[in-house]
């Protein structure tokens, strides 16, 4: 235990203090038909928070336009039923002693219709396109750019209604905040186009909508990436000060804690340092940061996503270092929770070979 301490030490956030530095990543795991979670998914995690994880950041949960959704499955934050079921959850979690928050998610173009539950609702997205030169769908106008920032607040009121301890946008990994913050997605010639420190209004209208809807305390995260699904290569900032010039409106718009996702979070972010994203943004921002990206796992992201590997204990004692170096405050775990629910537990005691093995095969069932 005693070489881990500082993982599990409380944090303050916002109004919210939460029990320990660990955190669930949110994962995407289909299992809310018609959009509503059920009781598998408040015992899914219930158990995490059974087994020491500090804060859940649930699965992307979309808004109530149809157009937010990839897939029928997708849990979403509107509607009777739907809040009902998170109802559940946030119980569960509390009952437990955990914090928890939802990825308050909108797709955009990485939407297809066919397979989405609604395939009569067209995809909108800044520009129409999927990746520079490849079209999908088409560009939002005013009016639709407008609609989905309040989609953004409705959901956010609803978190606070049901109970979550604060909330979290999903502005990265190529969807749809991420697609506005990309040159190779936005492309658009009026106020939500333009240069990089441009092409964060649309995030920053979101940011300040649910900031309203949730008020002044309660914490609001943002999960952004350098890296996109249409492009892996692909960098907003590739330099600190180009850093510096896109967090700075994200900030000012009311954002209380940047959760950095990189693949492999050992990795330095810029020449010249061995600080990760999470390290740099922090220094830049003043503001908390999570890291996450392969913990508490013996390969990284792409080479586990379609195969199996064992969960292991590489990067935990680095990990601690980091943390306890002030280089950020969180540490979000992502599959081996899924693996293990009490992965937090077991680390804090010392029962690094107890842990469950992470497989593919996982994703197949709610454990």
């Amino acid at each position: 235990m005693t070489a881990f301490a500082p993982l599990f030490e409380p944090f303050r956030l916002g109004n919210v203090t939460l029990p320990n530095r660990i955190a669930m990543a949110p994962m995407t795991r289909q299992f809310s038909p018609e959009r509503v979670p059920g009781e598998n998914v408040a015992e899914y995690y219930r158990r995490r928070a059974a087994g020491g994880t500090g804060l859940i950041i649930t699965e992307g949960t979309t808004l109530s336009d149809p157009a937010s959704t990839p897939a029928p499955t997708i849990p979403a934050l509107a509607g009777e039923p739907s809040l009902a079921g998170w109802k559940r959850v946030v119980d569960a979690v509390h009952a437990e002693g955990g914090k928890i928050m939802p990825q308050i998610w909108h797709v955009g173009v990485l939407r297809k219709p066919e397979e989405s539950g609604y395939p009569e609702v067209p995809t909108r997205s800044p520009s129409g396109l999927l990746l520079p030169g490849k079209e999908r769908g088409a560009a939002m106008t005013e009016a639709e750019i407008a609609d989905v920032i309040q989609g953004y607040a409705e959901a956010a009121r609803n978190a606070v209604a049901v109970g979550f301890d604060g909330v979290e946008l999903h502005g990265a990994h190529g969807y749809l905040i991420d697609q506005f913050f990309w040159e190779g997605t936005n492309t658009r010639d009026d106020r939500w186009g333009g240069d990089m420190v441009e092409r964060t209004r649309f995030a920053c209208e979101v940011i300040r909508a649910v900031r309203e809807a949730i008020g002044p305390e309660l914490p609001l995260i943002l999960r952004w990436s350098q890296w996109k699904q249409q492009d892996y290569e692909a960098r907003l900032a590739p330099t600190p000060d180009a850093l510096e010039r896109f967090l700075a409106p994200l900030t000012d718009a009311g954002v209380d804690c940047y959760h950095c996702s990189t693949r492999r979070y050992w990795e330095p972010e810029f020449e010249g340092s061995d600080l990760n994203l999470a390290g740099w943004t922090k220094k830049i921002s003043g503001r908390p940061t999570i890291t996450v990206g392969s913990i508490g796992l013996d390969t990284d992201f792409v080479s586990t996503y379609g195969s199996d590997d064992q969960v292991g204990t590489r990067g935990i004692d680095d990990l601690v270092r980091r943390l306890e170096a002030g280089e950020f405050d969180i540490a979000a775990v992502g599959r081996a929770l899924i693996a293990d629910p009490d992965w937090a537990n077991r680390v804090r005691s010392g029962e690094l070979d107890d842990m469950s093995s992470y497989q593919r095969s996982m994703l197949a069932e709610l454990a």
